[in-house]
């Protein structure tokens, strides 16, 4: 799976107190916060996309590495959740639970691989490992970055 740089755009629609647009590449998708936090739930939450990201990831990690095995894999599903934990010394931290469903003749051993190589998806290694972000603002006048 190869990485090319890309742009995603997000923008207030107007069309509700915290929607917004999405756009990527040619796709127009919608976030918004649930009705409990004030939004309108007219779109997936922003930690929804997230653990989109990470599921798709993980699905077409492994479906190409069965392609490339020629593993007798038929299905892939996985199911994510985030929650925030308690960690004693910690304080806080985010958990995510990933759970793979594989289907087809698969042997114990290339399932534990699998498993393996969901670990290696590309998104899975941004959020595990060390990331930055570089934040700027943009106005008319001038850019701004901390």
């Amino acid at each position: 799976m190869t990485h090319a740089k890309s742009e995603v755009v997000v923008a207030e629609n107007g069309a509700g107190r915290y929607q917004q647009g999405v756009v990527a590449g040619r796709h127009r998708l919608v976030a918004d916060e649930p009705v409990a936090v004030g939004g309108d739930d007219a779109g997936p939450a922003p930690f929804d996309y997230l653990l989109a990201a990470l599921g798709a990831c993980t699905s077409m990690t492994l479906r190409m590495y069965a392609e490339v095995k020629k593993l007798p894999l038929t299905q892939v599903s996985v199911c994510l959740s985030h929650e925030k934990i308690e960690v004693d010394g910690k304080g806080k931290i985010d958990r995510i639970s990933r759970h793979i469903k594989l289907e087809g003749d698969l042997t114990p051993e290339q399932r534990v691989r699998m498993l393996e190589i969901a670990d290696r998806c590309p998104v899975h290694r941004t959020l595990s490992g060390n990331i930055e972000i570089n934040s700027s603002l943009v106005s008319n006048e001038q850019s701004i970055t901390s």
